[in-house]
């Protein structure tokens, strides 16, 4: 039921709780919550030598894509509903897909078109022509840069983000990658995030930036793009650091309740099972149906969702990949059409209780149906102007009177997706038992999806 779900008692009504005293979202961060669903494209070295995690001793002429086409890879993104694409721009191996002045290990050393080619500049061309936002990822490990793991190597890596940001921003977010090996020389080196962050916030301040412990966008604790089942938007980072000394996995999934900063969590995975192209997963490529239940599990979860396709050695997203993405798209489309919530009677009603504690009042809201539905979905929103504060609530659907299915559920945040076998419906009723503030819904949607995408958790 596509439509707001204002309620000036409700307003009144919680006048009287405590002021609110948790995080809110900025700008960026509402923005980058409704993107929902972007590409990731692992894309370098290692496209070429058939690796995982280069060496940075690769030779620069092996990075040769014999077709490259940027807009390619835009053109099947906007058909598969991606709303950007976040490109590793320097991965692990310290090659660079940008002629970086501040490295000799970049595509300008490289034979590909006779060391005159820049991806980054082909990408950003191409995402604005097809109405794409872009990231970027830089991985302040570097295997092959020879200041690496001295001092000198901090004002490397704040160059090069202010380097590919001037030339090829804006970007919606910006990707660090904790992982801390040691370089050329033997040694690890000591990052100095702090400036890092000053950098980044100085150059790009409507750039959302990712890593363990964000600081604007958290990562799920997982690499199979699924969300807890109860996932904050709030996180704690006080005593944390990115890499080893991130939080918990559980953490990292769920958020914290009362966390002290709102981070909230994205699900990356891959469409294969490598992050880099493989000729030999061609035949394991995930199938538009795993990618709509991978969609329930991060989306509907109050998550985002950044799946990685990775280039092949052509510079072109594979044909199988394409497929799939296009199916991916048919299932959203087909299976989001009707919402048969969507003229149903709302009535809202404030359940008063003796005891005065705001997390014990509850608010519910009833939709009547004037005739029988069949539905297997439930997608509730919650109103994010308002921070994150549901924490308990209960869905329940009846029959002419009699109950067919009862759903518990713990957190809503930006979209919740609820799915169960089919049933028919005459009336749908959303109790929301605890909250940290004033609750609100903002919309309340209907849908009956192939029974076929739902899988058991």
């Amino acid at each position: 039921m596509k439509r707001i779900l204002f309620v000036a008692a409700l307003f009144f009504y919680y006048q009287l709780t405590a002021q609110q005293n948790f995080p809110m979202p900025s700008a960026a961060q509402k923005q980058w919550h409704d993107m929902e669903f972007y590409l990731f494209v692992h894309f370098g070295p290692n496209t070429f030598t058939n690796e995982e995690w280069g060496n940075g001793k690769e030779k620069e002429e092996v990075f040769n894509p014999s077709q490259l086409d940027c807009k390619q890879w835009c053109k099947i993104a906007k058909a598969a509903s991606a709303k950007g694409i976040i490109i590793t721009a320097k991965h692990h191996d310290g090659f660079c897909l940008w002629p970086s002045a501040f490295s000799n290990h970049t595509v300008k050393q490289s034979s590909w078109r006779n060391g005159n080619g820049d991806v980054l500049k082909e990408l950003s061309t191409a995402c604005k022509e097809y109405g794409l936002k872009m990231g970027v990822y830089l991985s302040p490990w570097d295997r092959n840069h020879p200041n690496y793991g001295t001092a000198k190597y901090n004002d490397v890596f704040i160059n090069m983000m202010k380097e590919v940001v001037s030339k090829y921003g804006p970007y919606f977010e910006f990707w660090w990658d904790g992982a801390n090996g040691e370089g050329p020389n033997g040694k690890k080196q000591l990052y100095d995030w702090k400036r890092f962050e000053q950098a980044i916030k100085s150059i790009a301040p409507n750039t959302v930036v990712f890593s363990d412990i964000g600081p604007d966008v958290r990562w799920v604790g997982n690499e199979k793009g699924i969300a807890g089942t109860t996932n904050w938007n709030y996180l704690d980072t006080a005593g944390f650091t990115r890499g080893i000394g991130a939080p918990s996995d559980k953490s990292l999934n769920e958020g914290n309740e009362n966390g002290k900063a709102w981070i909230p969590a994205e699900c990356d995975v891959s469409i294969r099972p490598g992050w880099f192209y493989h000729s030999t997963e061609n035949d394991k490529v995930k199938t538009p149906q795993q990618l709509f239940n991978l969609y329930l599990k991060s989306v509907g979860r109050g998550a985002n969702f950044l799946l990685n396709v990775p280039p092949d050695t052509r510079g072109l997203f594979n044909a199988k990949d394409s497929a799939s993405l296009v199916g991916f798209k048919k299932l959203l489309d087909d299976n989001f059409k009707h919402d048969v919530l969507k003229h149903a009677m709302l009535q809202t009603n404030v359940h008063k209780n003796k005891q005065l504690d705001t997390e014990k009042r509850e608010i519910s809201y009833q939709l009547l149906l004037r005739n029988t539905v069949r539905l297997n979905c439930v997608v509730l929103k919650e109103n994010m102007n308002n921070g994150q504060v549901i924490k308990d609530a209960t869905v329940t659907i009846t029959n002419k009177g009699e109950v067919v299915k009862q759903i518990a559920v713990t957190t809503v945040g930006r979209k919740r997706i609820l799915t169960f076998p089919t049933v028919d419906a005459t009336e749908v009723v959303i109790v929301i038992t605890h909250a940290k503030a004033k609750p609100e819904l903002q919309s309340i949607e209907g849908y009956l999806i192939d029974e076929g995408l739902i899988e058991k958790d």
